[in-house]
């Protein structure tokens, strides 16, 4: 594991972090005093850390349970339970629970920065965190902590709030995103599978077929063709690297040619975004990152790292270091949908070397094809996939957030039934039918 390199955190930091996010969420946030008692503000806020943000571990005692806003949420640091969630008076409101610290807590990462918990490919698991545990990965706890703080704002300014509007209007956006891992092993499970079953002729015709035409995920087009059809521009993130990583962890399966950078200048023409897949290692190595940006010839809009690796005490810095990449959209759990940091919206992530936030942004993947039917992971039916992901997409909607898509080239081969082109078709339909802006991560960079 890499050293801890971090400075002490304190309530100012928490502070200054959440409102500056705060803000971002709610854009129209009048000047108003919040915080701790000690300084009389308008809106005050119990402290309820004790000494806990000056250890080293990475959770904290476990949640109180309070209902708001239709919902049973958990407030982490809430050492006074008996205390109302919030108390009103003329001018002033009381917050009974210190949502401050507990939104910086979720928001931040803490929980992975401070845990030595990786699992087999260098990743923060499912398993290991507050999400699981508390069974709330589906819910945007830190936006229930923010209306909490909207409402007590409300109050004391009497200027409604209203959350984050995206182009035109709509009421929250949809970032859709596709990892080109292979773009030739189409053939290869169902070559397999004939000769295991001792069908050598199905073999023969496959092995041909694989060497004289196309395959079937060599298909860029048709992704984003069928992505345009429901008025959206798709965002491709290319993996440079061909060979296993040290551990053999599978790269791509294709190289970088002339003639695929020719077919993604066209892609960009057509409005869709050329991202970089960062390889097996990049994650942790800034010099081999930097050498596949250069490998792209025209540079990469934004980044999200192969296997979702993310090494919390090395790589936010390694990305800000690279100095090229305005969003990073890695953080997602491969185990279960929802929200890695219990937030629905993009965020800077906390730099913990200095006690204020990186330079890039970085927008959460939400829901990933393969974690849906996998069999390592919710081995999720074709007709339960939309019903699951329903609940997750309208809290999305209802704080003004990005729901954010990933769904590989090699699931739109019509041979996939359960995470293939229909499930694709459904989800992209819901989204549309809602009245999501369709928005590429440069244009969410943008709007913010």
């Amino acid at each position: 594991m890499p050293p801890l390199n971090a400075a002490p955190v304190t309530a100012g930091m928490r502070l200054a972090y959440v409102l500056q996010h705060f803000r971002l969420a709610y854009p129209d946030t009048p000047n108003v005093d919040i915080g701790y008692a000690a300084s009389h503000p308008a809106i005050t806020i119990i402290a309820g850390t004790g000494n806990f943000f000056q250890q080293n571990t990475p959770y904290p005692a476990a949640p109180n349970y309070r209902d708001w806003a239709g919902q049973r949420i958990p407030f982490f640091f809430d050492s006074q339970p008996e205390v109302p969630l919030l108390s009103l008076s003329p001018g002033r409101a009381e917050i009974g629970a210190d949502i401050i610290s507990a939104a910086f807590y979720l928001l931040s990462g803490w929980q992975e920065y401070f845990s030595d918990a990786r699992d087999r490919h260098g990743r923060f698991p499912y398993a290991a965190s507050v999400q699981k545990q508390y069974g709330f990965v589906d819910l945007p706890v830190a936006n229930y902590y923010f209306d909490v703080l909207k409402t007590a704002v409300e109050h004391v300014t009497s200027q409604p709030l209203r959350p984050r509007r995206w182009a035109g209007g709509a009421p929250f956006a949809a970032f859709i995103t596709h990892d080109i891992d292979n773009l030739r092993s189409s053939w290869k499970a169902p070559a397999k599978a004939a000769l295991q079953h001792g069908q050598l002729l199905n073999f023969g015709q496959l092995a041909w077929q694989h060497f004289t035409q196309p395959d079937a995920w060599d298909n860029l087009e048709a992704v984003a063709a069928a992505t345009a059809a429901h008025g959206a521009k798709s965002s491709f993130f290319i993996l440079p690297e061909s060979r296993p990583g040290a551990n053999g962890t599978p790269n791509a399966d294709y190289a970088v040619s002339p003639a695929l950078l020719q077919r993604l200048e066209a892609l960009k023409a057509q409005g869709c975004e050329i991202s970089l897949h960062g390889s097996i290692g990049t994650a942790t190595d800034a010099p081999h990152l930097v050498r596949e940006v250069e490998r792209l010839q025209h540079g990469a809009a934004g980044l999200r790292f192969h296997y979702l690796r993310w090494e919390p005490r090395q790589t936010p810095a390694l990305v800000d270091a690279a100095n090229w990449f305005p969003y990073d959209s890695t953080l997602g759990f491969a185990e279960h949908f929802g929200f890695r940091n219990s937030y629905c919206h993009p965020f800077y992530p906390f730099n913990f070397a200095t006690g204020s936030e990186h330079a890039f942004l970085e927008i959460p993947l939400n829901v990933m094809d393969a974690t849906l039917h996998h069999p390592n992971y919710l081995q999720l039916r074709a007709e339960e996939i939309l019903p699951a992901l329903r609940p997750m997409l309208a809290e999305i909607e209802r704080f003004g957030g990005v729901a954010t898509l990933l769904w590989h080239n090699d699931h739109f081969d019509p041979a996939n039934q359960v995470t293939g082109p229909h499930q694709f078709d459904e989800i992209m339909g819901y989204l549309q039918q809602r009245g999501t802006a369709f928005l590429t991560g440069s244009e969410i960079v943008a709007e913010l």
